[in-house]
């Protein structure tokens, strides 16, 4: 009896659930903060995670405002938007961006790393950001998410 292949799996509605993570940014690196939860919220720490579906969580990022960044980003980089019209691009320093809207700052780095079609808006919508220790989604009951130093995202 010859061997039979082995089918590919391919997540459905119903097999995906979606837990909730708190991301505690104070005294982490922008960078490193933004890949870690971009992961989570893609759904790459799920063993069944598929390129083509969302199956990624919510995360809850807290603390905003005492992110940093290393080197002299703070002062050369800069975060551009563009209103559409001919001349309407605008940059401003990260200096002034963290100091004015750091749940932004977060915002762009992350979506810069999440894919760039509807799939990847509808991953985004799963982000929330919040300057200070509060946030209103106490109801969900949010798990602590560790992406500090080394650690690869794990679970604490």
């Amino acid at each position: 009896m010859p061997l039979r292949a082995q089918r590919t799996f391919a997540p459905r509605p119903q097999d995906i659930t979606r837990d909730w993570w708190l991301v505690d940014a104070e005294g982490q690196t922008l960078g490193r903060l933004a890949a870690q939860v971009a992961r989570v919220l893609r759904g790459k720490h799920k063993p069944i995670f598929a390129p083509n579906v969302d199956v990624g969580d919510h995360v809850i990022v807290i603390n905003a405002s005492k992110v940093k960044l290393t080197g002299a980003k703070l002062e050369q980089n800069r975060a551009y938007r563009h209103s559409g019209y001919p001349g309407g691009l605008k940059a401003v320093p990260y200096s002034v961006l963290l100091s004015q809207r750091p749940s932004r700052a977060v915002e762009k780095a992350i979506k810069g790393m999440l894919p760039h079609n509807r799939l990847g808006r509808a991953m985004f919508t799963k982000l929330k950001v919040y300057d200070g220790p509060t946030h209103p989604h106490a109801a969900q009951q949010p798990q602590p998410l560790d992406v500090g130093p080394d650690s690869g995202a794990k679970q604490s």
